[in-house]
């Protein structure tokens, strides 16, 4: 099986199908550097939303749905047996890491074949997905950095104007005691002569 879908770090089938009552198998393939890492397979249109199946922490399969880590081979598998209407849906193939997760997505579809079908095709829209949403996510935090950079700015702005203003009020008070000064002076002048 080919892998069509994902990142240099994370591949996976763009989509698969299985027949009725039969099972499926998916591969997804990782980079050395995630073996030792949680890997779990979920369900659900939009990644960030997906609901998790099973993960390979759990050390048993999950009802009708298995996944296994061969580290040597940096892939880990999963099979969902006993295929019924209600499988077919997105599901994405994932690796936990701090930060964000890798994934990839996996569309299952059913067929009525007496056997059981395994395919791949070529599918750019999990990835399309995923690049949009990173993109997104990327726009959420230029957008927030820019407003925390109004609002920091807004309040330089209010606080230098506030102290021009006590300023131009200080000079307006000191020339008027001045003034006040400079009359009283002739006028102690005047009454001395």
């Amino acid at each position: 099986m080919k892998p069509t879908v994902g990142s240099s770090r994370l591949s996976a089938p763009g989509a698969v199908t299985g027949a009725y009552g039969g099972s499926v198998t998916v591969s997804c393939r990782y980079s050395p550097r995630f073996k030792d890492n949680t890997k779990y397979w979920c369900r659900g249109p939009v990644y960030e939303l997906c609901t998790i199946v099973t993960k390979t922490s759990w050390g048993q399969p999950n009802d009708r749905t298995s996944i296994v880590d061969d580290k040597e081979s940096e892939v880990f598998t999963v099979t969902v047996t006993s295929l019924q209407e209600s499988d077919k849906d997105m599901y994405w193939c994932v690796i936990s890491r701090p930060g964000r997760n890798v994934y990839a997505g996996v569309r299952l579809h059913l067929s009525h074949a007496a056997t059981t079908v395994t395919t791949t095709h070529i599918n750019s829209l999990p990835t399309l997905e995923q690049d949009q949403i990173g993109w997104w996510m990327i726009l959420r935090w230029i957008v927030f950095i820019s407003m925390l950079c109004c609002l920091a700015l807004a309040h330089i702005a209010e606080r230098r104007i506030k102290a021009a203003r006590e300023m131009q009020l200080q000079q307006q008070l000191d020339r008027k005691s001045l003034n006040n000064y400079e009359i009283m002076s002739s006028d102690a002048t005047v009454t001395d002569l």
